[in-house]
């Protein structure tokens, strides 16, 4: 278990930065799974920011 427990900003930033880079909602996921966690965020958490980005 990771030390360092993101909070809701960061983890805001990393899904920025993995849309940037034209990740897939499921690889987003699975890399912050790797990095924090299973309980960090789920995949359909991470599908509606993805949203969001992509609409405004």
């Amino acid at each position: 278990m990771p030390s360092f427990e993101p909070n809701k900003r960061h983890l805001r930033e990393l899904l920025i930065y993995f849309f940037n880079l034209k990740k897939s909602t499921a690889e987003a996921h699975r890399l912050l799974v790797e990095a924090y966690g299973e309980a960090v965020l789920s995949e359909r958490s991470c599908r509606e920011w993805f949203q969001k980005f992509c609409y405004g």
